[in-house]
């Protein structure tokens, strides 16, 4: 299977541990098949837990070794997934957000110019964020095998509702087989017209659909005027905002859509998440005896202690606490428009940093890089640095000197100087910067010097 993974929202709705850098499906939750019930203060210990991104592609390779995943992505999320399945998945960079048929069309450019698949083959495009089984993924293949049959131009998969939500459009099926022509679309409903949706045998949409990339790169030439890969790329933030729903899906006139009954939970608000977790308590938490339907996801090293509580969520980050009836917690997102902050935790292609501490004129971080990993060679020009290893060992490399380092070292970079450090081990540092106007803009990349 050729499949193309949306991964590029910033998933709002579950602040405090997703931001637009660090999105929820990078968040490591899950705990992985197989894993130990350790106790729950081990909770970044990749042995035992996997983010929604590892689940969906370990489960994708599951199903079937050779497909060929490629991820559709913001530029701010490539450093987490190279961090999180390796440097093996193509990926396609959107330079901005512009919706979800521009994502695809780019995708599907992607495909045919720099991984070569033939405009004959079959593409499927699958969101990364749902929680699912198996069984979803051998649908994917069998709708992976009815598109290739080109008995429509566009074949969807329509999940069984198993409730009357508000959150999903729904697909109109003309007759209730497996396999259907497409009636009509709908708008999301409220809840007394989902009723009489399903009664008339609607299905969920949720964005999974297959089609010929021949298809798609014929629609994507046709509503958006460019050449090849590289120039729609390079032109990609001239384009039109617009969904694929709207673009493709609700105009096509030969349309199939199979039907889906197995797990399938989408994962985009506190209480949808809560539902997959394996346990109430993620990180260190307690609750007492009178808590009832309490679920705690907590990413800081202190304790969390409820007490009393009732259908509720609570979840800590180095971005914030939330505290929130579980049916409020839907409604999060105009709040967390409101917050501005800096980004405290992001995952990058060599390891990862947490900001510990933010002053007008210093800023202090955690920074930790994986074993056999190193930083881009680069200079500020408005601040100085200092590193303190703290843990590990590798090399620094000041201005084209290379140096030992280990645990107990001190490093110092003045304004200017080009540095960069290699991980010979995993290795820790506390990184302190110093600047009358610190920000990540303040960076100069050079060629490696060694």
């Amino acid at each position: 299977m050729n499949i193309i993974l949306l991964s590029g929202g910033s998933g709002q709705r579950l602040w405090p541990i997703s931001n637009e850098v660090q999105s929820k499906q990078f968040m490591k939750i899950f705990r992985k098949a197989g894993a130990e019930n350790k106790d729950n203060a081990a909770v970044d210990k990749d042995d035992a837990y996997e983010s929604m991104l590892q689940r969906v592609y370990r489960q994708i390779k599951t199903i079937d070794a050779d497909a060929k995943v490629t991820i559709a992505t913001a530029r701010t999320q490539v450093s987490a997934i190279h961090n999180q399945l390796g440097f093996d998945v193509g990926i396609s960079v959107e330079p901005c957000r512009r919706d979800t048929f521009p994502a695809i069309a780019l995708a599907c450019a992607y495909l045919h110019d720099v991984q070569g698949v033939r405009e004959d083959e079959t593409v499927v495009v699958v969101p990364v964020d749902p929680y699912v089984e198996d069984d979803y993924f051998e649908a994917l293949k069998e709708l992976d095998v009815i598109a290739s049959r080109r008995e429509a131009n566009l074949t969807l998969m329509g999940m069984e509702p198993t409730y009357p939500s508000e959150k999903y459009g729904y697909i109109m099926p003309e007759t209730k087989d497996r396999v259907s022509a497409v009636k009509e679309f709908k708008e999301k409903p409220d809840e007394a017209t989902a009723r009489r949706y399903i009664e008339a045998g609607a299905l969920w949409n949720g964005g999974i659909f297959a089609f010929e990339l021949k298809y798609l790169l014929e629609k994507a030439h046709a509503l958006i005027d460019f050449e090849d890969y590289q120039d729609l790329f390079h032109k990609y933030d001239t384009v039109t905002k617009i969904s694929f729903d709207y673009a493709v899906a609700e105009k096509e006139e030969k349309i199939n859509v199979l039907r889906f009954a197995g797990t399938w939970k989408d994962i985009g608000t506190w209480n949808t998440l809560v539902e997959t977790m394996d346990e109430p308590v993620f990180g260190k938490a307690m609750l007492n005896e009178t808590c009832e339907g309490v679920n705690v996801v907590n990413l800081l090293d202190v304790p969390v202690l409820c007490m009393g509580l009732k259908d509720v969520v609570v979840s800590a980050s180095p971005e914030g606490v939330l505290v929130s009836d579980k049916g409020q917690s839907s409604y999060i997102k105009p709040f967390v428009d409101e917050i501005d902050q800096q980004i405290m935790f992001a995952e990058k292609s060599w390891g990862s940093f947490r900001v510990l501490d933010v002053a007008e004129d210093a800023l202090t971080i955690k920074v930790t890089l994986n074993a056999g990993n190193r930083m881009n060679y680069h200079s500020h020009e408005l601040r100085d640095e200092v590193w303190t290893v703290v843990d590990g060992e590798g090399r620094t490399v000041v201005d084209g000197m290379v140096q030992h380092v280990k645990a107990g070292d001190v490093v110092t970079m003045e304004a200017g100087c080009k540095h960069a450090v290699i991980a010979d081990t995993k290795l820790t540092m506390i990184e302190v910067q110093l600047g009358k106007d610190i920000s990540v803009r303040d960076k100069v990349k050079y060629e490696w010097p060694m």
